[in-house]
């Protein structure tokens, strides 16, 4: 009896594997082929859920592949290269990528959303209405960026202007986070971008599933306080606020993933003393109240060298296991790698370089992914259509010409979705089982 129960269970599972692997591979195939693209039914398209250290969609795992491409509603706004955000969707969607990151803002500069304190220009607004419904259209949820840390797209920097030009006498940036009145223009921007009724679709954006996560800003620092007290409380005050206005969204910060002063023995795992010194705090900042999971950024490039290396593999490996390892321990949520790369910039550049990172973060990713664990995904920096080069900042990956690339992608995409479908199948041994060999093989294989 116990040698036929074990031949049943291996044969159930190969069963499964192999009707997960055909649905999962039939179903990318159809959406890069446009098939199920247009035509998203309410019941299939609800709101991604956090449970514990998973992402749930319809009951069932939902792991990441994606990619960033920041600028889509910059591009939108004029209808002589609205196209290309249209293309960047459809090469996306090509990879079997599920998830895409972009700004929901643009204060002050150049076809700027946000003109003034409150102040919108609605053909912009028009134009993320845009990006938002393409999405949906190509079913691509979307993680969205409400303030830049950064001067690029305005940044908490404008809002410091903006301030000064009210009549405060503000002289640092990082005023952002402490004066009342920022605070309070960055609220209304929240309210407002959570509150507006898509103009393509007619839903309003708290309530659209195609947004996968609000981000309460890009790569948040504060370094004339390297206690992180400032921004903790920043951190507070505005997770808090944005569950309050739309309780059904996921909620992340935007973080680098620096360690700080509440995690002193994890500070090895920086890349740089300085990370410790910028105000972020990875383990305490994610704590907060209204965070659903966590957020880290992976540039060896930046951070450690320019001059490209394999101390560059090696720091990657390190720097995602500590976070995954973090994510389980102690913040008991799933971890997304939204944004990494490798410069064209970089002496020494090359697309095999490119290609040797894009497979060592997808395999670290696998790693937590075959275990059922934190490690929810990764987002590459990121996606360009060809057409697009004047706004290539060097990490572009132009999928129809980088063929190594796109085959990588889509290879992580279709062994997350064989994963992701495999748990859809209600297997009484359960789809965690550690030691589960097909499973391990499937997921490892180089091609599929």
């Amino acid at each position: 009896m116990k040698d036929q129960r074990g031949f049943r269970i291996v044969l159930c599972s190969a069963i499964f594997i192999i009707l997960a692997q055909n649905r999962a591979l039939a179903d990318l195939d159809s959406e890069s082929h446009g098939v199920k693209s247009e035509s998203v039914g309410e019941e299939e398209w609800e709101m991604v859920q956090r449970k514990g250290m998973q992402f749930i969609l319809n009951g069932q795992p939902f792991y990441v592949n994606g990619f960033n491409t920041y600028w889509m509603m910059t591009l939108a706004a004029d209808n002589s290269t609205r196209g290309k955000v249209t293309e960047v969707f459809q090469q996306a969607s090509a990879v079997g990528m599920t998830v895409g990151r972009t700004w929901a803002f643009n204060d002050g500069q150049w076809r700027a959303l946000q003109k003034s304190p409150s102040v919108y220009d609605e053909e912009v607004f028009k134009a993320l209405d845009f990006v938002v419904s393409e999405a949906r259209k190509y079913k691509i949820r979307l993680i969205m960026s409400l303030v830049n840390n950064w001067d690029a797209y305005g940044g908490k920097a404008q809002y410091v202007k903006w301030g000064n030009a009210s009549g405060l006498n503000l002289t640092s940036d990082d005023d952002f986070f402490t004066n009342p009145t920022l605070r309070n223009f960055y609220q209304s921007h929240v309210r407002t971008v959570l509150n507006r009724v898509n103009t393509f679709t007619n839903i309003t954006y708290k309530n659209d599933p195609t947004i996968f996560a609000w981000e309460l800003m890009n790569e948040p620092r504060c370094p004339s306080d390297p206690s992180g007290d400032k921004l903790q409380s920043w951190i507070q005050e505005m997770a808090v606020f944005v569950k309050s206005l739309d309780a059904k969204h996921l909620v992340e910060i935007g973080l680098e993933g620096f360690y700080g002063p509440s995690a002193p023995v994890r500070t090895r795992f920086n890349p740089n003393p300085y990370a410790a010194q910028v105000g972020t705090d990875f383990i305490r900042n994610n704590q907060v109240l209204g965070i659903d999971f966590a957020s880290v950024h992976v540039y060896p490039d930046s951070w450690i060298s320019p001059a490209v290396s394999n101390s560059f593999l090696e720091f990657t490996s390190s720097w995602m296991q500590a976070h995954v390892e973090d994510a389980e321990m102690y913040l008991g949520m799933p971890v997304l790698f939204t944004e990494f790369g490798v410069s064209a910039h970089d002496p020494g550049f090359n697309t095999s370089f490119r290609d040797m990172m894009l497979n060592t973060v997808y395999k670290m990713t696998l790693n937590s992914t075959r275990k059922g664990g934190a490690g929810a995904g990764s987002l590459v920096w990121q996606v360009f259509p060809q057409g697009a080069e004047f706004m290539d900042d060097g990490y572009a990956v132009y999928l129809t010409r980088a063929h190594t690339a796109s085959k990588i992608i889509s290879l992580q995409s279709k062994r997350l979705a064989i994963f992701n479908s495999l748990c859809s199948w209600r297997c009484r041994w359960g789809c965690k089982k550690k030691n589960h060999t097909a499973l391990d093989a499937l997921l490892t294989h180089d091609e599929l």
